[in-house]
């Protein structure tokens, strides 16, 4: 496959760049044309090269990350992937319009899942929005779940937890807030207690007493309380018909 897309490594470390270069060897459809040490070099570089996407370490030399996307506009920027050893700048990276946020050492499914994410935004037009996305901070780091990937999001005391492909997380928000930030995104009241974005669900299942279920993707069955019921049907239908 020919390459479609050009990449810089913006990085202080040269074993940092060197392990991104081999990463992307397993993705003929990118190459990089440049690598840089520091601020400085990254904002000629982005003039000169022009790439469509940049690995951007945060913490270097002079001018970080952040200073070069404020310098530059987030409006001329290409699409950004953070890459970093510190989990503390997430919040503030997916505020700079970034589509990732890659904690080192990352791993090859951790890279491949972004670069999935990064070859789907480049061939809808690499709009500089960024993919809607929750953070959320684990013992292990920060770890980002696209709004897309979520299953379903249930109350639990104060918080709420997130169910994605198998897997849970605690986020630190009461479902009230967090209900306002899926808004738009394809989410719909099940009950008081969980949202279920429409299309994880593959069916309504109608079970023992009338006991009506959102049966998701992920085997998961959401039940759907008497009150909600008719608002959720609807918005079913709605997504179906606006597909």
């Amino acid at each position: 496959m020919a390459s479609e897309w050009r990449v810089l490594l913006a990085d202080d470390e040269p074993a940092s760049r060197r392990g991104v270069r081999q990463l992307l060897a397993a993705f003929p459809a990118f190459t990089v044309v440049g690598e840089c040490r520091d601020g400085a070099e990254t904002l000629a570089a982005l003039d000169t090269l022009v790439p469509h996407v940049v690995f951007l370490d945060i913490q270097m030399p002079g001018l970080d990350g952040f200073d070069v996307i404020r310098r530059r506009t987030p409006e001329r920027m290409p699409v950004v992937v953070f890459l970093t050893a510190y989990d503390q700048f997430a919040v503030r990276a997916f505020e700079a319009e970034a589509l990732d946020y890659l904690l080192k050492p990352v791993s090859a499914a951790r890279f491949a899942a972004t670069m999935a994410r990064l070859t789907r935004r480049l061939r809808a037009g690499g709009q500089s929005a960024s993919d809607p996305v929750i953070v959320v901070t684990t013992r292990r780091g920060a770890v980002v779940v696209p709004f897309a990937e979520i299953d379903w999001i249930e109350a639990e005391d104060k918080y709420v937890r997130i169910w994605t492909r198998g897997r849970s997380y605690l986020l630190r928000e009461p479902l009230r807030d967090v209900e306002r930030r899926v808004r738009g995104h394809g989410f719909a009241r099940a009950h008081r207690r969980a949202l279920v974005r429409l299309e994880a669900a593959r069916e309504i299942t109608v079970a023992e007493r009338g006991r009506v279920c959102a049966a998701l993707a992920s085997g998961a069955r959401v039940p759907i309380s008497r009150r909600r019921r008719a608002a959720f049907l609807a918005a079913v239908r709605k997504r179906g018909q606006s597909r």
